[in-house]
């Protein structure tokens, strides 16, 4: 048996930790043991296992949580393929790779020491009349918690804080004056979901009206209710504790049931015939399963071609190999649909992984993953990490969303990890949209995957007419700044007339995105960012949507005291506020990030819209990918083009696949399609492209205007930035790092920078940064590992350079 382990902590230190195993105890690399570590109880995974006697005191383990481990070879070898290319320390790594939080119980707790019996007696000579006396506030606090502490052993810090009042900050003050100690008991839990369910054992005996109600429902039910049930009737909670008192009723825990999807599945793609492209798909894939060698394909498909029927089919030649698969879908809300089909198809072999789940459930898919009881996994970008064996198949749908890639560490893109692992796998990766990234696209040039097109779609539909409107030439024409111009008007009216449905895109969402003042020009920005504060008019208040920062809504300016406070601009609040005021008969909804809290919220959506209760649906960017709605025949798009004034030089690539993709929503039935394409810049080429449908033509030209300017995919780029809450720290460590930059040579990489970062002032730290680019990958992961070396020589923490790889938000 080894002596000693290293252990990989969720810190942000790029090393791991070396730990004496005790007696008795067998650790497995791979597996979980908890430490301790500083002050606290960590939770890490085994990386190695040695009997090197380190040159430092070592700690002992505290206690194995897993008996075999939770990462296979192939997984731990992928972790540290992560750590290495995207510059993350290994932990943190590990600690996105496991689902597993609800199995580890955070707990603290504190007791009174010596000194603080100490402290509290010579408080107590002074006397109640020198507490009196306006003693200070943090000194009434500290005696508060001693008092408290001093009649009890030990108490847990929630319990001591919430009868106190006490602040973190406060006791971490007392410990550090060794008044009171903390201890952390953090240890493994049970995360199995359970539930409460009211059994009903008799019905004799006299009840009032309330028992009699409560236990008429059970009775009608079979005698079998959950008490979450029960609790919404309209009788008080304790009329439930009085009938299980006198045996009545018994209250049950049972395992809770977990439900794949609410939505209705949709027509099995197995009930069409495929066409002559969709087999030429099909046949692909599979013979990469076949030869069980590494296949990358982009299957470049237009919108409404058949894709997922293409993915479903291959999934099952997975499933009767007895092998598995992986489906990446970009955001929680294409989730439920897709998981819907899947489960029609493939019944109990799925699960399903995503953060829209709570902790226990994502644990409990993620265990029956590992015992092997579902084979087919669909999710959103860390389901990558799913720990199915025998992998066959990963599937990464609209792979050019920037869904897939984490803004915080690790700062991994799901699709390019999908690639190395199924490259580690010998399995068939399936790169699928019909709006590939440039980056995809220019890889099938250069001959590392394989192309498939499918250049029609099913049933030969048509695409959609796409008709833009210049809103420069409407305003010219009504002398007003409209948001719904006449000619989307009119369309919508004809297809509410006619019994269809419409969707309707405007990607800002809020009721107004500024306030400003129109007698001093003053704008309400947010206290943590250098943003604009939105207007969200239902919840009466302003709402910074990087932070999360909340105001109420100015009745005057709070620089001049004007009462002339102008709301600017229009969200999707206040389009659907308009839309009602146009078709007050119509029945519309509303889809963006204030409207779904949760999975149930959007599957409720789409459940109304594809059962014909809702006319017309107004959404941000959640509409307009994925969903195949065939009842929609007019899609309208609102200020879609705004995104091309902003710094950044994938704005155009960006704004043409929002284009393309919502279009793409209409005419997905029998009934052709119709998009109103709504513009300030109706000459730019990436409306133009979209609205012909030409990827080829925009893929062209967008290549070109890379290729001058050494962007992606002709070079690799990274963004550094340098961040502090402290304007004077922040424009101190970026000018250290500049100056290193221009004393050392750095042959092959681009520096640009040190610049502000547009967002200047983000979650109230001030940021700087640096953009590199390189043809060589090496060059540059070597020279950001340098970079980091040196700001640790300089004492620049390790939080406050935020390295990111191959990045997609420069802001």
């Amino acid at each position: 048996m080894a002596e000693f382990c290293d252990v990989a902590l969720a810190v942000p230190l790029d090393a791991a930790f070396t730990y004496r195993v005790p007696d008795g105890m067998e650790p497995v690399v791979g597996g979980r043991v908890l430490v301790p570590f500083r002050q606290q109880r960590l939770s890490g995974i085994v990386v190695k296992l040695h009997d090197t006697q380190p040159s430092v005191q070592t700690k002992n383990l505290i206690s194995l949580l897993d008996s075999t481990p939770v990462l296979d070879d192939q997984l731990l070898q992928l972790a540290k393929w992560i750590a290495g290319y995207y510059l993350a320390p290994l932990g943190e790594v590990f600690r996105t790779m496991l689902p597993l939080g609800a199995e580890f119980k955070r707990s603290i707790a504190y007791r009174i020491t010596d000194a603080g019996h100490l402290a509290l007696h010579q408080a107590g000579m002074s006397g109640s009349s020198a507490r009196a006396r306006r003693t200070p506030e943090e000194q009434l606090a500290e005696f508060r918690v001693l008092d408290y502490l001093s009649e009890r052993e030990e108490v847990p810090e929630q319990r001591l804080r919430s009868a106190t009042k006490a602040a973190r900050a406060l006791l971490a003050g007392m410990v550090r004056k060794k008044w009171i100690q903390r201890e952390d008991r953090s240890d493994v839990q049970d995360a199995a979901r359970s539930i409460r369910v009211a059994v009903l054992k008799s019905a004799e005996g006299k009840l009032n009206q309330n028992q009699r109600t409560l236990v008429d429902t059970l009775a009608a039910a079979g005698g079998y209710v959950s008490v979450e049930t029960l609790q919404m009737l309209e009788i008080p909670r304790t009329t439930l504790g009085t009938l299980v008192k006198r045996g009545l009723v018994e209250i049950h825990e049972e395992a809770a049931d977990f439900t794949m999807s609410n939505l209705k599945p949709r027509p099995s793609p197995f009930d069409f015939e495929f066409n002559a492209a969709q087999k030429e798909a099909l046949r692909r894939i599979q013979d990469g399963m076949s030869a069980r060698k590494f296949t990358g394909l982009l299957l470049h498909g237009v919108t409404g071609s058949g894709k997922t029927a293409v993915y479903l089919a291959g999934m099952r030649t997975v499933l009767d190999a007895g092998r598995s698969a992986i489906l990446l879908v970009p955001e929680i809300g294409l989730t439920p649909a897709v998981a819907a089909d899947l489960h029609q198809v493939f019944g109990e072999q799925v699960a399903i992984l995503h953060s829209g789940l709570s902790d226990q459930e994502r644990a409990e898919q993620w265990h029956r993953i590992k015992r092997g009881e579902a084979r087919m996994v669909v999710g959103t970008r860390s389901a990558v990490f799913a720990p199915v064996s025998d992998l066959a198949l990963v599937i990464v749908d609209e792979e050019q969303d920037s869904s897939y890639k984490q803004e915080e560490t690790p700062r991994y893109h799901a699709r390019d990890v999908a690639v190395v692992r199924a490259k580690m796998a010998n399995a068939v990766v399936v790169l699928g949209s019909a709006t590939p990234s440039l980056e995809s696209y220019f890889n099938t040039r250069q001959k590392k995957y394989a192309l498939v097109e499918l250049p029609d779609r099913v049933e030969q539909r048509p695409l959609p007419e796409v008709k833009i409107i210049d809103m420069r030439q409407e305003f010219q024409e009504t002398g007003q700044e409209a948001v719904i111009s006449r000619t989307l008007a009119t369309e919508i009216k004809d297809r509410l007339d006619r019994g269809e449905q419409a969707m309707v895109l405007l990607n800002r969402r809020g009721y107004s995105p500024l306030v400003l003042c129109r007698a001093c020009g003053h704008h309400l920005e947010c206290k943590n960012c250098a943003v604009a504060l939105t207007h969200h008019k239902r919840d009466h208040r302003m709402v910074c949507h990087y932070c999360g920062f909340a105001a109420p809504v100015p009745k005057v300016c709070g620089e001049c005291g004007s009462e002339y406070v102008y709301f600017v601009g229009t969200g999707s609040e206040k389009l659907e506020e308009l839309l009602h005021g146009i078709f007050p008969q119509a029945r519309i909804g509303r889809l963006d990030r204030d409207t779904v809290r949760g999975r149930e919220d959007f599957e409720r959506a789409l459940n109304a819209l594809n059962a014909g209760d809702l006319d017309l649906l107004v959404g941000t960017q959640m509409i307009a990918k994925g969903h195949d709605i065939h009842g929609v025949t007019l899609v309208g798009v609102v200020g879609a083009d705004a995104a091309l004034g902003f710094p950044d030089f994938r704005a155009a690539e960006r704004t043409f696949q929002l284009l393309t993709q919502v279009a793409g929503r209409a005419g997905r039935g029998q009934t052709p399609g119709k998009v109103i394409l709504q513009t300030f810049f109706p000459d730019h080429y990436a409306v133009q492209f979209a609205a012909n449908h030409d990827f080829h033509g925009f893929y062209d030209k967008e290549l070109r205007f890379r290729s001058w300017m050494h962007y992606p995919p002709y070079s690799a780029l990274a963004n550094v930035l340098v961040r502090s809450d402290k304007l004077d720290e922040a424009l101190q460590w970026s000018g250290i790092l500049g100056k290193w930059f221009e004393k050392t040579r750095h042959e092959g990489i681009r520096v640009l920078g040190p610049a502000p970062a547009p967002i200047v002032r983000l979650k109230r730290d001030y940021r700087y940064h640096f953009i590199l680019k390189s043809t060589s990958r090496e060059r540059l992961n070597s020279t950001l590992r340098t970079l980091l070396t040196y700001a640790a020589q300089q004492k620049i923490p390790r939080t406050q350079v935020v390295v990111d790889v191959d990045a997609l938000w420069l802001m």
